[in-house]
């Protein structure tokens, strides 16, 4: 049986001990119906790190931030909906509908009369293809409001955690996600995002570049890989930008790239110069403003830099700022790391769920169940594959090539289909499958005892042998 399947059985079987209880029973009933729910993933970070630029980046419309009366934000959940529909959740009643629409790809609602003190959180409906996968849910800023934290370990599946340099704050809150019996044993269910990567960069045309090698240094952070899957370096606003540019801003930029180089670029020395009035260049202040606000100084940098090397159309450009931004990247992260494991993040909530009440309400005929849960953490081979990858891509477990990559396509780096996991392309016969699975297990078997390797190592290849005995089971479906 699954990790999922067993969860969900454990959960029966709890939801029939506690029936005299309603809250538990409850709280047990809500966690079964989250097990066949999209993934929940929460956007969080510090204030002025593009939480709400992220989220539009990777649903690739304006969808964020909600901004209530008093210029607050509270929690926003954004699911998949056949058409735009939003619910708020007072505090103190019961949940109504709000107007809400979708125009030029950007969400408009009505929150006017509404305070941040007054709503418990936002839930909206939107038509859109990434949404089927994944809720995102956008958050306060973790300063502004208390609570955050413990709501995100409560409502969410994974975490992708924003900040722009590491700090000790940074790990005091991933520290805090982990801060119990069953996660510590499972920390698999954050990514770490080095947001606002241009500014990381310092600003410079290859200010991307420098990002990606400061988020590869983070993830060798023994203090900092420990607690997360992976560091991914992203410009939001660039790929939010590049994802919804319009044929104005284009031609705009288009206008500023034919101006000659060193007029542009001393405008480009800074915010102020570029939205002067005396700015050298024949795109409006006005246009010039919109752009900034846009793109950032940074983007339209890059924008008219790739206009003057050949981008002829929107389409081109927009999608060159798109790849160039990270986004990309952090999608196949999200993807390895959360969307493709949803049955095994699901579940661990599940087990987080029942250790809640099984903590609160004690009986002696919840041992069994007790004893279970405990089994199920220490041993399920799926959080050991998870916590592999993440070694395998950080650096604290490293292996001879070729077997690195075999052994992240092993435990499911590029997939967890067979045919992904064995490295077989189109639609392999049952006979392949056999064959390749008997290869790789014969040859990981050997590393997991060639003590050529150090004890980390042959871990590793023990792991990769499980992951293999593991596909035996599944062949009968091909």
């Amino acid at each position: 049986m699954t990790l999922a399947g067993r969860v969900r059985s454990m959960l029966v079987e709890a939801l029939e001990l506690y029936r005299d209880s309603p809250r538990a029973t409850n709280w047990l009933r809500r966690h079964v119906d989250r097990l066949d729910e999209p993934l929940r993933v929460a956007v969080v970070g510090l204030a002025s790190t593009g939480r709400s630029t992220l989220v539009n980046a990777l649903v690739g419309e304006e969808i964020a931030p909600l901004l209530v009366e008093d210029g607050g934000q509270v929690l926003t959940w954004y699911r998949a909906g056949r058409s735009p529909r939003a619910q708020l959740y007072p505090t103190q009643a019961p949940p109504r509908d709000v107007p809400a629409a979708k125009v030029d790809h950007q969400l408009h609602i009505d929150l006017e009369g509404w305070q941040a003190q007054n709503l418990d959180r936002i839930v909206v409906d939107w038509p859109n293809r990434v949404l089927r996968d994944s809720t995102l849910i956008d958050t306060p800023a973790l300063e502004s409001t208390p609570d955050v934290g413990s709501r995100v370990s409560m409502d969410a599946d994974a975490v992708l955690y924003l900040m722009r340099h590491l700090h000790e704050t940074d790990l005091g809150f991933l520290r805090s996600i982990q801060d119990h019996p069953i996660a510590r044993e499972t920390p698999v269910n954050a990514l770490v995002v080095l947001s606002r990567a241009d500014e990381v960069g310092g600003g410079r045309i290859d200010a991307l570049t420098s990002a990606r090698r400061i988020a590869r240094r983070y993830r060798g952070d023994p203090a900092l890989a420990s607690l997360c899957q992976n560091v991914v370096a992203v410009s939001g606003l660039l790929a939010a930008t590049g994802a919804t540019m319009t044929a104005e801003e284009f031609d705009a930029l288009r206008e500023l790239a034919a101006a000659p180089r060193q007029d542009l670029e001393s405008c480009l020395f800074s915010t102020d110069r570029f939205a002067g009035e005396s700015a050298p260049v024949r795109v409006d202040a006005r246009t010039r403003v919109a752009l900034l606000d846009r793109f950032g100084l940074f983007g339209v940098r890059l924008a008219t830099t790739l206009v003057r090397q050949g981008h002829a159309s929107a389409g081109d450009l927009a999608t060159d700022l798109v790849a160039r931004s990270g986004v990309l990247e952090l999608r196949e992260s999200l993807a390895q790391c959360f969307t493709d494991r949803h049955d095994v993040l699901k579940a661990r909530s599940a087990l987080l769920a029942m250790e809640v009440v099984l903590r609160r309400e004690p009986r002696p005929a919840a041992r069994a169940l007790v004893d279970a849960l405990e089994g199920v953490v220490t041993s399920a081979h799926e959080f050991r594959e998870l916590r592999l990858l993440a070694a395998l891509h950080g650096g604290r477990t490293t292996l001879p090539d070729p077997l690195a990559g075999e052994a992240r396509r092993l435990v499911g780096g590029n997939g967890t289909a067979l045919p992904a996991r064995l490295g077989l392309v189109g639609e392999p016969s049952g006979q392949e499958l056999h064959g390749a699975v008997a290869d790789a297990l014969l040859r990981w078997r050997e590393q997991a005892e060639n003590h050529a390797l150090g004890h980390g190592q042959r871990r590793a290849a023990r792991v990769v042998v499980r992951s293999c005995e593991g596909m035996y089971t599944r062949l009968s479906r091909y």
